[in-house]
């Protein structure tokens, strides 16, 4: 028959035996969930460094995108810009050219189509010619007659014009006028000009 002590021993021993089983366990129940958590912190941080990686390739491409739009809008504007000093330039050469039309041998012509012109726009039976004086020169009283009797209205003078070159064609009362210039006419017809004259000095087909 086993003593005391050596039963107090043997079931020490059990215990011992049981305690370190359940410590195994925990251990064991332990490093599985250590294992899992840090399974999910390494998956999470990679999804992380995944969205992460994903929003600065983002950003970068917006950037990229901007820059590129910037660039092309300041190369679009430099180009309207050059475009405008151009046709500017054009259109003030042309202005200043228009008095050398007198010179022309057919300006006596085309002096008189001003005139006719601008009476047949006005619709009045009794108007006023203004002209610069070289332009009036080719109105000679005998052309006037002439051109009174076929538009059926009466026709005079008035003061010259100083500023400008062609004619301008007045209500008897002043009240309503044509101006029939160039430099009026050139002013009336730049607008639609501009894009055939940019591509001829371009040197590209119309």
């Amino acid at each position: 028959m086993r003593s005391v002590e050596e039963n107090i021993d043997s079931l020490s021993r059990a215990i011992m035996t049981e305690a370190r089983g359940e410590a195994e366990q925990v251990l064991a129940e332990a490093k599985s969930k250590a294992d899992a958590t840090l399974k999910h912190a390494q998956e999470r941080a990679n999804a992380e460094r995944k969205e992460i990686l994903e929003r600065a390739k983002q950003e970068a491409e917006r950037i990229r995108s901007q820059k590129i739009a910037s660039t092309q809008l300041k190369a679009r504007t430099l180009q309207l810009e050059s475009r405008e000093k151009l046709l500017n330039k054009v259109y003030t050469t042309a202005f200043q050219e228009l008095p050398s039309i007198q010179q022309w041998t057919d300006y006596e012509e085309i002096a008189r189509n001003l005139l006719r012109e601008a009476i047949n726009q006005l619709r009045s039976d009794d108007v006023q010619i203004r002209a610069d004086d070289r332009t009036m020169a080719h109105f000679s009283d005998r052309f006037l007659d002439e051109l009174s009797r076929e538009l059926n209205v009466q026709i005079k003078r008035g003061d010259p014009l100083t500023k400008a070159t062609g004619v301008i064609v007045e209500t008897s009362n002043g009240r309503v006028q044509i101006d029939n210039t160039l430099e009026t006419r050139l002013q009336r017809m730049w607008n639609e000009m501009r894009s055939p004259v940019y591509h001829r000095l371009m040197g590209e087909a119309l």
